[in-house]
């Protein structure tokens, strides 16, 4: 028996952010998240689902080497009905957001879509097909 044996669910997930002026006005003007709270000018979060996404400046990795830019720090995924994936896309380009990979049915079962955050994270919309 361990210890990490009572984690049972991710509370949250945080961006730390190359720009989080950008940041923001990505996940909230193009994806069109509300903002949740603001625990200081470095930390905003927003609720997604049952979790909550966070975007921070750096804080206890501030040091750290940063992330070379053209490289993603992480993938996200979310959840949608089918139909929204192909809408999704199609706002995604009135937007000028830059799409890497149309919606496509894989053989594993989602309809996927695929573009980059501000920082280039790697962000997909997927539905069950």
């Amino acid at each position: 028996m361990s210890a990490f044996d009572a984690i049972r669910a991710v509370d949250y997930t945080v961006i730390i952010t190359r720009d989080l002026a950008a940041m923001r006005a990505f996940y909230e003007d193009v994806l069109g998240f509300a903002l949740e709270r603001a625990l200081s000018e470095n930390w905003l979060e927003y609720r997604v689902g049952g979790t909550i996404l966070a975007l921070s400046a750096p804080g206890m990795t501030r040091d750290d080497a940063p992330v070379p830019d053209g490289t993603a720090a992480l993938q996200l995924a979310f959840r949608v009905p089918v139909a929204a994936v192909d809408a999704c896309a199609a706002e995604l380009v009135e937007r000028g957001i830059a799409i890497v990979s149309p919606p496509t049915d894989r053989p594993f079962g989602h309809r996927t879509l695929f573009f980059r955050d501000p920082d280039g994270n790697l962000l997909e919309i997927y539905a069950e097909i």
